[in-house]
């Protein structure tokens, strides 16, 4: 795992107004970082926390997608994928150096940097758990077992 990361005592811009993770009232948090919204594996990935939102609210867990995305696109993209889960707008990239998730990637031939699928499961403010590399189909499943198991 990381060098121990831990949340930013700071307010980002999200779809329910402004948060800060340090805040968080449940005892878990899920905070996973994904490329953009709109695309294939970005809307896999967010439909899947958000229909399986019930099961980790029954574990007392807050889930929150961060992307560089605006709030404006983010609401968009809630709207029309119906998604039940907060997003958070990182545009300036803080939240996503804090986590060592910008990447370099090939983009059609080409190099880019860009967000490395990533998440991160928080037991009262202390990091438990991180997955690199996600692939988007199945996440969201697996991480709710990750959870029931750290649980017991």
């Amino acid at each position: 795992m990381s060098e121990n990361i831990q949340l930013p005592n700071q307010c980002f811009a999200s779809t329910q107004g402004e948060i800060n993770l340090t805040e968080i009232v449940t005892d878990w948090l899920i905070l996973y970082f994904y490329p953009k919204d709109n695309t294939p594996g970005c809307t896999t990935q967010a439909v899947g926390f958000s229909c399986l939102k019930d099961q980790f609210d029954a574990l007392n867990t807050t889930i929150i997608g961060v992307s560089r995305d605006s709030v404006k696109t983010h609401q968009n993209f809630t709207e029309k994928q119906a998604l039940t889960i907060d997003l958070i707008s990182d545009k300036d990239e803080v939240l996503c150096q804090h986590f060592d998730v910008i990447k370099e990637k090939n983009m059609y031939g080409k190099k880019v940097m860009g967000i490395e699928r990533s998440t991160f499961i928080f037991h009262k403010g202390e990091l438990v758990k991180e997955y690199r590399k996600v692939k988007a189909a199945g996440h969201a499943e697996i991480v709710l077992e990750d959870l029931k198991a750290l649980q017991k």
